[in-house]
Parts: C-alpha cells; structure tokens; sequence
C-alpha cells in the first residue's frame, strides 16, 4: 500500500485545529489502498495549539507533530514538513478548512496518472470580501509581471508532491528565501491541476494582509529572476538618454544666444523625480544584496523545539 503524508502548517491555530483534524482523518480513513500519517509544524507555540494536537496524538499514532522554537513563516513550516514526511505522495494544505479535505481523492486521481506535482486551484472563495479579492489578484499579477518563473492564478500552498519532488526539495533545494509556489513549478515533470471552491475559514483570522501578501509576492520574483534588476537599467538607461538629449538641447541654446527662463520648478521637478527613481532602484538592488546575505550567513531554515510521534 502506498502511503501519503498531509502536511498542515499551524500559527495561532488553536480555534479551529480539532474540527480541521475531525474533517481530515474522516477523509483520510475512507481512501482505500493508501495508509496515511498527518503531520501537523506549530510555526511557533503561542497559544493552546500544541495542547490540543498532544491530545490528538495520544489517541491517534498517525497524527505527527512538530513544533518550531519561534515564527518561522509559513513557507519554512511546509519546508519542515517536506524534511520530515515519509509518504509515497506528500499533500500541503492549511488547517483553517479553506482547503477542503474532500478533494484529495482529486489529488491522488491525479497523482495516479504518473504527475509529480498536482496543483488545487482556488476557482473562487465563499464569502470573500472585495479587499481579500483584491489582494489576491494583486498578489499573482506582480509576481508574474516581475518573475521569471510564471505562476498558476488561484494555485496557493494547497497542492500534492511526489516522493521524487519531495526529495529534491530536501536535499537540493536550500535556499532561505524560499518561495515554494515558484518552486515546484520551477522543478518541472509531469504536473496537473485541479480546480475548487474555497470554504470561507472556520474559525480565527486570515494571517496574510494586503501588505504581507505583497511584500510575499516581491520576495517570491526576487527568488525567481533578475527582471526587477533589468527594469532598473532599462528606465535608468531611458532616463539617462533624455538627461543627455535634454543636455544638448540645452547646449545649442546657449551657443545661439538664447536667453534661459528661472525655470526653478521644473528643476525641481526633475530633481525629485530622478532622486526618487534612485531610491527605488537603490532598494531594488538592496533587496537582491539583503537574499544574498541570508543565503551567506547559512543559518538554520529552522530550529525544531520538540517532536511528537516522530
């Protein structure tokens, strides 16, 4: 029998965590010729989360569990679980129910037909509020305005992945910005999706604002391509160019005799507008130095603060 591992990420968690396991394991139980095993990271222990999962784990050996000493992010929590899953097929999904168990039946149909990597696709969202909608749709057009890898509309962290997936990721892909969205499909093989409706959460509050989706988002295309660095040259070259046919312009005019307006307000114009344009770019490039410093440093993606079933 071929085995899957569900991994599920958890930060502050503690509300709907039990009903999230209740609806897993009624699913995972009724799936014939897989045995399974759910392994639950607490992306740091800050309220009653790991209590409860120590309860569950007591009266199910298949449910696993691995606590972070501190917040890691949420990308490094499915990373985590990828070091540790031991599954044929490895299943990420969130714990707050927007990701419906039901439909990993779906995934594995598809793992099935020999696809390494088979991505949910988020076709809508029930009860989704305008701000949320716009927040996504901002999030996926910047990252592939700006990436060189593109990514799937509607495909967030809900998805399956093959052993072979499973273990390139552990062993050859280290990077500490980690993008996992932009990773699978960089990795290629055989990939498929399957499209889904996604329930509005069953308890807490969504962690990702407008902000932190894209401040992700721009992590993400820095990641995955030079393309923030070539708009920088490219508008820096385009303004340069007008500073230098402004410049010759202005030279003719003297030799002619012209006589030159104040003109104050338009070289501060000019002025404010070239400084701005600096700073922007001087952060750009600052954010490619920032990546290759965590990479640098090598510090540890993450640091383990207890295991439980493992």
């Amino acid at each position: 029998m071929k085995q899957i591992s569900v991994i599920v990420p958890l930060y502050h968690e503690e509300a709907v965590v039990e009903k999230f396991y209740t609806a897993l394991k009624k699913e995972l139980v009724q799936l014939q010729n897989y045995t399974h095993s759910i392994l639950f990271v607490v992306d740091g222990d800050g309220d009653n989360t790991v209590n409860i999962l120590r309860q569950i784990s007591e009266h199910d050996s298949s449910v696993e569990v691995v606590v972070f000493s501190r917040n890691f992010g949420h990308q490094m929590a499915l990373l985590a679980g990828i070091d540790h899953a031991q599954g044929d097929a490895i299943i990420m999904m969130d714990g707050d129910l927007q990701h419906p168990p039901s439909l990993i039946p779906k995934l594995l149909e598809q793992f099935e037909k020999r696809n390494d990597v088979v991505h949910a696709v988020r076709e809508s969202t029930e009860d989704i509020g305008f701000r949320r909608k716009f927040a996504s749709q901002i999030f996926y057009r910047l990252v592939n305005i700006i990436s060189d890898t593109p990514i799937i509309e509607g495909a967030a962290d809900f998805r399956l992945i093959s052993r072979r997936v499973a273990d390139i990721m552990h062993k050859n892909i280290r990077e500490r910005n980690l993008f996992i969205r932009g990773i699978v499909n960089w990795i290629g093989f055989k990939q498929a999706t399957v499209p889904y409706i996604a329930a509005k959460r069953a308890g807490g509050k969504s962690k990702y604002s407008l902000i932190k989706l894209v401040r992700f988002a721009f992590s993400g295309a820095i990641s995955f391509g030079r393309r923030p660095l070539r708009i920088a040259s490219f508008v820096g070259s385009l303004f340069a160019i007008g500073g230098f046919v402004f410049a010759l312009w202005t030279l003719v005019q003297y030799y002619l005799g012209n006589q030159f307006p104040a003109g104050w307000a338009t070289v501060v114009m000019l002025l404010s507008i070239f400084g701005g344009l600096q700073l922007i770019f001087l952060g750009i490039v600052g954010e490619y130095v920032g990546a290759i410093f965590d990479e640098v440093k090598a510090r540890p993606h993450y640091l383990v603060q207890e295991k439980i079933n493992l």
